[in-house]
């Protein structure tokens, strides 16, 4: 940088540019982690969420994508859990951030209450980290652990790949 003042629209081109999606991490009452299959990629297995609008905050994102695919209302505290940051590579052209937000635990009732957007997702699963390891690919199930292990430690995860 030169030190020269840039307008913010000149600016902008000058610096790395990035993508950013926002998340609930939900476990059952027993703390066994709540994954959605996503549609387009069947060994994908995600929370709810998804990437963040223009003018939305990541809190505003989770609870709207977590409503769009779900159809819970979350309106618990904003707990942070995790912050994830995946480097622009040959599959995405941008950097990527992601915001996981601590969902809590979730009732047999609740979840057998969920409402899957068939246009994003196939099915929900219930397993524990074992099983999870068994069907997932090792960067979700690192992303995962991570998570968990995070949130049952009451800090919040730092991920990058």
């Amino acid at each position: 940088m030169t030190g020269t003042w840039l307008p913010p629209e000149q600016y902008v081109k000058t610096i790395a540019n990035a993508t950013s999606y926002a998340a609930f991490y939900f476990t059952d009452t027993a703390g066994r982690p709540i994954q959605l299959r996503a549609v387009g990629d069947t060994a994908v297995w995600q929370w709810p969420g998804g990437n963040m609008d223009h003018g939305e905050t990541p809190w505003e994102c989770a609870v709207r994508e977590c409503f769009e695919e779900t159809g819970i209302s979350f309106a618990g505290p904003q707990k942070l859990v995790a912050v994830h940051f995946i480097s622009q590579g040959a599959d995405w052209p941008l950097n990527k951030f992601g915001v996981i937000f601590d969902g809590g635990h979730l009732t047999d009732d609740q979840i057998s209450s969920i409402t899957l957007d068939p246009s994003e997702h196939t099915e929900l699963r219930v397993h524990t980290l074992g099983e999870w390891e068994r069907v997932m690919r090792p960067d979700g199930f690192a992303r995962l652990q991570a998570t968990d292990a995070a949130r049952r430690t009451g800090t919040v995860a730092y991920l990058e790949w």
